[in-house]
């Protein structure tokens, strides 16, 4: 075996092929980091000149100019081969030493341990604590949660050798009425190009606001719009609501029920009929005005409900980042653009629909709850990485985790 750098064509094309393959670990990130100040760098080990293991690695300077030095969902390599993993790892702790680094993160896209749709881990399944074991034996420390910087846990719906039909049956009867509504009261879901991304931004802005999260600047999407949109690796969407043509397929709604409470007679049977199909004209037209009113208060005939932005690199498409406008949240336009994606990701022959985040130890029911609630009506199942980690590098690893006790970083 010998260690190696490598072009970013070598890797790429090792990348391609990769069972952890994602979308963190895209050469094309490299242009994002680079953006920040971080530098690239392509290693690996080949045997007979075939590649075998690879990783890109990104160094940026910190304090008494050292460098952190990352690989994101990395490494790619066979973790079950300690003789493969054993050999990178040593060469890559004096690759980093050489390039004045300190310490080396990574966190690789391997499941910890199989789980169902509730989370509770699948007796037989897969099993990867060997291989955190032979990283803790390297020397690899966990990264405590308050400190990561990617998603852990996930939750995903199988989509390989499904059909739309397969999908729909199996999601909770919630979910599928509210898509079912979603579509019949005619709300559009456009895909948007690079000009229209800073609407996408402004629900994304308004959301964090709401809820409490940073929302990236305008220029983090339109520099991964500009990286993956050629190859259709990235896809950002607007769902919007005509509102005449809502008000418009309200009132016929409205004359249809009307009809028929006035074909039927005045015998006591049809009195618990009439009684529904009112309280039906009632909730329409109170539908009616509000539409109205969106309409007298914004100025718009259209309005937009919610964005979502996707990657699409195969075998996966991941649910990255959404927002929606909190007032018109009741028009539960984010379960049609997943619905729109499944079919999507089906048509086009990807194995896994990823909705990515959701909160750890879902059991507990932590304070985001909610959201995986929303992302378990479409099925699936619970996702668990095996984390993040570093290997110190340095005597300024320790200085480092020193000034952050002392600075009170959590």
């Amino acid at each position: 075996m010998n260690f190696v750098n490598i072009t970013e064509e070598e890797y790429e094309k090792f990348w391609e092929s990769h069972p952890c393959k994602t979308f963190l670990s895209s050469p094309k990130i490299s242009n994002l980091r680079e953006k920040s100040n971080w530098k690239t760098y392509f290693v690996g080990v080949k045997e007979s000149e075939k590649l075998i293991a690879a990783s890109m690695l990104f160094s940026h300077k910190r304090h008494f100019g050292v460098n952190e030095f990352y690989s994101p969902r990395g490494l790619l390599l066979d973790y079950n081969n300690e003789k493969l993993l054993n050999y990178f790892v040593k060469e890559l702790k004096k690759f980093v030493k050489d390039k004045k680094g300190y310490v080396l993160r990574i966190d690789p896209y391997v499941i910890y341990k199989e789980r169902d749709i509730d989370g509770n881990i699948v007796e037989g399944g897969i099993n990867n604590t060997k291989v955190i074991d032979n990283l803790k034996k390297l020397g690899f420390k966990k990264v405590r949660k308050e400190e990561k910087e990617q998603v852990g846990w996930m939750f995903s719906l199988n989509l390989e050798g499904k059909t739309e039909e397969d999908i729909l049956k199996e999601m909770k009867p919630n979910t599928r009425n509210t898509i079912r509504k979603a579509e019949k009261i005619g709300i559009d879901v456009k895909e948007i190009s690079y000009e229209e991304l800073d609407e996408f931004q402004k629900i994304m802005i308004e959301t964090g606001e709401r809820k409490g999260f940073h929302v990236r600047d305008l220029s983090y999407f339109q520099e991964m719009y500009k990286l993956f949109s050629d190859t259709n690796e990235v896809k950002y969407y607007i769902t919007s609501l005509d509102l005449e043509n809502y008000s418009n397929s309200l009132e016929n709604e409205k004359k249809e029920k009307e009809e028929k409470i006035s074909l039927l007679s005045d015998a006591k049977y049809n009195e618990g009929q009439k009684k529904n199909l009112n309280n039906e004209i009632l909730s329409l037209e109170k539908r009616i005005e509000e539409a109205k009113e969106i309409m007298k208060n914004t100025g718009k005939k259209v309005i937009n409900l919610s964005g979502s932005m996707f990657m699409l690199i195969k075998p996966e498409v991941i649910y990255l980042s959404s927002g929606n406008y909190e007032e018109y949240m009741k028009f539960n336009s984010q379960y049609l653009i997943q619905w729109e994606l499944i079919k999507y990701g089906i048509k086009n022959g990807f194995k896994k629909h990823n909705f990515y985040g959701i909160p750890e130890d879902i059991n507990t029911h932590p304070k985001d709850y909610g959201i995986y609630e929303f992302k378990r009506g479409f099925n699936g199942y619970v996702e668990e990485l095996i984390g993040e980690y570093e290997l110190p590098i340095t005597f300024h690893y320790k200085i480092f985790k020193l000034i952050h006790k002392i600075k009170g970083v959590k």
